[in-house]
């Protein structure tokens, strides 16, 4: 039955347009969460960094301005005191909320340019804005940068524009254009802040995809060993099912005198053994990659390690294999400890060339499990880059599958500079599933 073909995934929601409304929006809705500026740095230095920045320009700006604004200025000094206090303390808020920081002194700002007086000849040159507005300003300025949208830095840029040349252009009194700093420098700081803020986000996004890429390699990875092994053990179970269709076809010539019930058992026994076998290779066409082909020898076998030992002396690793009498395993037994051995002796080759191998293949003292036991020394000269780079990687991903197939254990790691593989498998048949990785 054909499958109606699935609906195409929704499109990504289309930008917001940049409207005037759009501008002052953001003026009131911040970028993120209220996380301190640099709060992601692993350094505990580079952390409380913008705390000593800001409480630094408290220090030096509160004292400052509530001085300079009775002193050079004429206004009241506990109004003075006030707004210097309006104006200073939201460095401290810009680190965490920069544009929270950025309204609370701006508007203290301005109601400090509304309080002034105006000078008479000889007054100040610095205005509207007295100096140390202007670098709080300034400081402030470049923490929106830092953490909000462009838009918002858009906006923070125009208000301040746009109040400056009203104050310059309203009052009696004209300054030597101080005005113009917050203009030009506070756009430069907006354009730097958000540069860098756009490359630190590329940098947590590129992080990101990078883990994410880690982790689909790391599962791709496990999904190719678990088909490859799938693959291996079918050519197993293929020759006893096949075992078994013969038997049971060939019973009533080699049993003269079988009832007929006996002989309708045995044909449904050889119909069902054949069924299984062309579920399986049905199965395995799913397993096989499109460039993968079928294996026409027969898999091995622990009566195969001192062929795969002499091939790894070879290859210039020294193997000692202890193999003792063995009673007839199982076969999934048999291939995995054989892959085991095989995917350890590999590792040393890649990365441990010419340290002494000592391959160990015994049953324990009760004779229910297979003891594999592969342990390399350190190598001889200083351990350079690995003679193979291309590998897949499937090395311990391979024995641990394997081990976990047949419901056994496995214990790896580095020993004395060189490295452990011991598998203990099972040589009984599971009664139930292995838990799932």
């Amino acid at each position: 039955m054909s499958q109606s073909p699935s609906p195409p995934p929704p499109a990504p929601p289309a930008p917001a347009p940049s409207t005037p409304f759009a501008y002052v929006r953001d003026l009131f809705t911040p970028a993120g969460p209220p996380e301190p500026l640099l709060g992601q740095s692993s350094r505990p230095f580079v952390r409380w960094l913008p705390y000593a920045v800001a409480g630094v320009f408290l220090a030096v700006l509160l004292p400052v301005t509530a001085t300079l604004l009775p002193r050079s200025y004429g206004m009241n000094g506990g109004l003075a005191m006030l707004l210097s206090v309006a104006q200073t303390v939201p460095l401290l808020i810009a680190v965490t909320r920069p544009l929270l920081a950025w309204k609370i002194a701006f508007a203290a700002d301005t109601v400090c340019v509304l309080a002034l007086p105006t000078p008479g000849p000889g007054g100040p040159t610095v205005w509207p804005w007295p100096a140390p507005l202007i670098i709080g300003m300034l400081v402030l300025m470049l923490a929106v940068g830092l953490r909000e949208r462009f838009r918002t830095s858009v906006a923070v840029w125009g208000l301040t524009t746009v109040t400056g040349y009203l104050f310059e252009s309203t009052s009696s009194h004209h300054g030597n254009g101080s005005w113009l700093v917050p203009v030009i420098l506070g756009g430069m700081l907006l354009l730097v802040g958000g540069a860098l803020r756009g490359r630190g986000d590329a940098r947590r996004a590129l992080a990101e995809q990078e883990t994410i890429s880690e982790a689909e390699r790391a599962r791709r990875t496990l999904l190719e060993e678990r088909a490859r092994i799938a693959r291996e053990l079918h050519d197993v179970v293929a020759h006893h099912m096949s075992v078994i269709t013969v038997q049971a076809d060939s019973a009533p010539y080699r049993l003269p005198g079988l009832p007929a019930e006996a002989r309708e058992e045995f044909g449904s026994i050889a119909a069902t053994a054949r069924e299984s076998l062309t579920e399986m290779r049905r199965l395995l066409g799913v397993l096989r990659s499109e460039d993968t082909h079928g294996e026409r020898a027969p898999q091995p076998g622990l009566d195969r390690l001192q062929q795969l030992a002499e091939a790894t002396v070879r290859a210039g690793v020294p193997v000692e294999l202890t193999l003792p009498e063995l009673p007839e395993l199982p076969p999934s037994v048999d291939l995995s400890a054989y892959r085991i051995v095989q995917e350890a002796l590999a590792n040393v080759v890649r990365h441990a060339p010419g340290a002494t191998v000592r391959v160990s293949v015994s049953l324990d003292e009760d004779a229910t499990h297979l003891m594999v036991l592969v342990v390399n020394a350190a190598p001889p000269a200083a351990p350079g880059p690995p003679l193979e780079t291309t590998g897949t990687g499937h090395g311990l991903v391979g024995m641990r599958e394997r081990v976990r197939l047949v419901g056994g254990t496995l214990d790896t790691g580095p020993l004395l500079g060189g490295f452990r593989v011991a598998a203990r498998l099972p040589l009984t048949p599971l009664e139930k599933e292995p838990p799932t990785a």
